[in-house]
């Protein structure tokens, strides 16, 4: 559990430097080399340690410590599940089709994986935005045609 949860803090660690870089960097200002360089290695380091890291944590957790194997039959013939909230637990011999522990374990796995790259498609869509962002900002604050604020003379 801990090293799930330490995973997950440190991916949402890697991503707060990009909302900082986002507000340094104006659109339309050319990459040097080095730049694109160190911009990638650290977009493919976040996308390693997010669809990577995050849920090989989350199936090694849910086979160490929650034991959710695949003959821990959850629904099905012979299989009993535990209600969370309530505690009941009943036996589910009219269910046709057998649903382990694993399987459900792999579900959320997959869930992982829907949920990152959705906030993915978030950040791009967020970083492609900044432009009109910057301009709603600039709209505000009356300046020169050099771009330069409006100041009043004493």
């Amino acid at each position: 559990m801990v090293a799930f949860i330490t995973s997950v803090l440190l991916m949402v660690a890697m991503l707060v430097p990009v909302f900082w870089w986002a507000k340094r960097r104006h659109v339309g200002d050319p990459f040097t080399w080095g730049e694109a360089v160190v911009s990638a290695t650290y977009v493919f380091a976040i996308l390693f340690w997010a669809y990577g890291v995050v849920p090989h944590q989350w199936l090694t957790w849910a086979d160490s410590e929650l034991n959710w194997r695949p003959d821990l039959i959850w629904l099905g013939p012979g299989g009993s599940m535990t209600v969370p909230v309530v505690g009941w637990t009943f036996e589910t011999p009219w269910f046709p089709i057998t649903i382990s522990a694993q399987a459900f374990r792999d579900v959320i796995a997959t869930l992982i994986y829907v949920v990152l790259l959705g906030v993915q498609i978030w950040f791009w869509v967020w970083w492609q935005d900044r432009d009109k962002r910057s301009e709603a900002a600039e709209a505000l604050e009356p300046t020169t045609p050099y771009g330069r604020p409006l100041i009043k003379r004493a």
